[in-house]
């Protein structure tokens, strides 16, 4: 796991209750690295001081995943940030997530070659290592590496990745496809 000296200001950060329910994913506005908390643009409203919550935070070159605790000081809210966060047996645990992305180009021969239009696609969830989500019908096949936008609080982040698997649902309608991808570059 990283360590807690990275700088997380101006980084995504997805926010879930202890129970890994989704609350919130928001824009980090202060990282305070000595007293180990963020500050976030909004705090969710289902966490009050006390609570504790789960933090996955997109940072580069690798995303963070951090256990937190809401504290409050002199009026100002904030989220203790604490290493040690128990992981699923595959290696990242993963946490639903419901924000559109859109996959706008894809490598080809070596190359990366715009998509137009891009193709929309629903997040199903994100992990330290991934993600999976839902297109239409055989957009990609396994071991294509892309590139996807995920817009967050007005923040947009391109994340580079790769199809691991899938998973086709032709009785469908509209027919789509499940996507399992590990995350190659944020």
């Amino acid at each position: 796991m990283p360590v807690l000296g990275n700088d997380f200001t101006d980084n995504t950060v997805f926010i879930y209750d202890e129970n890994g329910n989704h609350l919130i994913d928001t824009i980090i506005t202060n990282h305070d690295k000595s007293h180990q908390q963020i500050q976030v643009s909004v705090m969710p409203m289902d966490l009050k001081v006390n609570d504790n919550c789960k933090l996955l935070v997109l940072s580069s070159p690798s995303p963070c995943e951090y256990q937190g605790k809401v504290k409050k000081f002199g009026g100002n809210q904030f989220i203790a940030m604490y290493q040690g966060q128990e992981k699923e047996d595959r290696g990242a645990a993963r946490y639903p997530v419901t924000t559109p992305a859109l996959i706008t180009a894809k490598y080809v021969g070596g190359q990366l070659s715009g998509i137009n239009p891009p193709i929309k696609v629903t997040m199903i969830n994100i992990s330290t290592s991934g993600v999976r989500f839902r297109a239409p019908y055989q957009s990609l096949e396994d071991k294509d590496r892309f590139q996807m936008y995920m817009v967050i609080a007005n923040n947009k982040k391109q994340l580079i990745s790769e199809v691991i698997n899938h998973m086709d649902y032709a009785d469908k309608n509209p027919k789509v496809s499940d996507y399992g991808c590990r995350f190659v570059e944020l």
